[in-house]
């Protein structure tokens, strides 16, 4: 019999049908009843064993996990919790017979535990539903863009420049790592390597992504990004993925109202379709918080934040303002921050926060920073002192959208570049994009597991990527 999915078996609720289902065994309870889920939704659907039906051996192997296809009789549910359940003629073993061994359980897990089992973590209710949300944005991410006449552009991953001028970069080579080639001088002579020129995997695909901009318009990039800093915290990954649109023809403020109807936009389309994803992910984290003291758990539950980005406008306040409001607040004058703050400095996230869940109530844009702690393509203000950069802040994370105009003036831009050390001769073509048909245009960069991290309210950001790479692990 055809295998029916058990996302539309209970959206149809074929009472009085016979049918086949297949799935992994997430609860079987008194050698009777099996919760069966196949992964196409967050809810189960029962299956009632009969003992006669059903031989003892296939019994005792039906255990947490193991796969198995259930034919039988669709029929309305006697118990609470669901409306349909399945009355079972077969239970076929399909696969998980030596599940003694298995290293999962149905039982608390620790999510650092989870990580080291990757490959079965997204079984478990939590991860399952973290990964089809993450779908769920990635989705929502290309669907936006392109109803808005956005052209996905599919920018390098192996890169001779640094968009953001850091210097943590993954080198890309193929020369002999024991006895690599050298010049008279006895560097090594990169002129032998496969590019004939350094290269590094990609930490942006910004710059490129002005090359679209300068020919189609509107152009994104959503692609994997790297970063070789040596950072284990919550926070970091070494391999992560980037959204990044770029506008021809647009300013600052062009930027900020394409970030947040984008941003409200990706959190509207999980919140109408996967409401029962992020209940589950919502009583987790209450579970969780229950016996933390106050001031550790989050400022409100997962969905009402979620709300709160979305059904609210986004206060647009200037760098300058914005520490002014943090000097003058009562926790900064009681001492209540870690970091002082003073103009010319970066927010720390417990600014941002404070900006966002205690001054403002409502999401917030952090707009013309100083010039000296943002990056050389940034358009510069006419106050000589700041560019034309901006930050989206969120309630319990902080920056989470960083842009900016970018600067189109060939002299400006060539000056900057001068101040900040970035060789001409490396971006040339960087540069004639400022030369021959150059106009004014903005973008910014989101980073996706950061979005989902926020939506899903994980608290690690290696626990919304499949197989996280970080520090010492590049497991899978």
């Amino acid at each position: 019999m055809k295998r029916t999915e058990i996302a539309t078996l209970l959206q149809n609720k074929p009472v009085g049908e016979k049918v086949t289902v297949k799935g992994w065994v997430r609860a079987f309870r008194s050698n009777r009843f099996i919760a069966l889920n196949d992964g196409t939704g967050f809810n189960n659907v029962q299956c009632v064993v009969d003992f006669e039906k059903t031989p003892e051996e296939v019994i005792k192997q039906i255990g947490f996990h193991a796969c198995v296809a259930v034919t039988g009789e669709v029929v309305e549910s006697q118990g609470a919790g669901q409306d349909i359940e399945i009355l079972a003629d077969t239970v076929e073993i399909l696969g998980g017979t030596d599940l003694e061994k298995y290293p999962l359980q149905p039982k608390k897990m620790s999510h650092e535990f989870l990580r080291e089992k990757a490959h079965f973590r997204m079984r478990t209710q939590t991860f399952s539903s973290v990964f089809r949300i993450r779908h769920a944005v990635a989705f929502a991410v290309n669907k936006y863009f392109n109803d808005r006449g956005f052209y996905y552009m599919h920018t390098p991953i192996i890169t001779g420049s640094d968009a953001e001028g850091a210097g943590e970069m993954f080198r890309v080579t193929t020369l002999n790592d024991a006895k690599p080639p050298l010049t008279e001088d006895g560097k090594v002579d990169y002129k032998q390597d496969f590019f004939g020129k350094p290269t590094n995997m990609t930490v942006s695909g910004q710059l490129q992504a002005e090359i679209g901009a300068m020919a189609l318009g509107k152009v994104y990039t959503f692609g994997p990004t790297f970063r070789a800093e040596n950072s284990n915290t919550s926070r970091h990954l070494a391999e992560f993925w980037m959204i990044e649109p770029e506008i021809a023809f647009g300013d600052i403020n062009d930027d900020m109202d394409l970030a947040e109807d984008f941003i409200k936009y990706l959190i509207s389309y999980v919140l109408e379709n996967y409401p029962d994803d992020l209940q589950f992910l919502e009583e987790r984290i209450t579970k969780l918080e229950r016996n933390l003291p106050t001031a550790d758990r989050r400022p409100m539950p997962l969905t009402e934040t979620l709300r709160f980005v979305v059904d609210n406008d986004f206060e647009r306040i200037t760098y300058t303002e914005a520490v002014r409001h943090i000097q003058n607040s009562k926790p900064y004058k009681k001492g209540k921050f870690e970091f002082p703050v003073e103009w010319g400095t970066d927010l720390a996230a417990e600014h941002e926060r404070y900006l966002v869940e205690k001054k403002f109530k409502k999401p917030v844009i952090v707009v013309d920073y100083p010039k000296d702690i943002k990056a050389f393509y940034m358009r510069m203000n006419d106050d000589g002192k700041t560019v034309a950069a901006m930050d989206v802040l969120f309630p319990g994370i902080g920056e989470v959208i960083g842009g900016s105009q970018r600067e189109e003036r060939l002299d400006m831009l060539k000056k900057r570049m001068a101040e900040m050390d970035v060789p001409e001769h490396e971006l040339d073509w960087y540069l004639d994009l400022r030369r021959f048909g150059g106009c004014p245009h903005a973008g910014f960069g989101l980073g996706f597991e950061r979005i989902v991290q926020f939506i899903t309210g994980m608290s690690n950001i290696r626990d919304v990527i499949p197989f996280p790479r970080t520090p010492g692990n590049a497991e899978f």
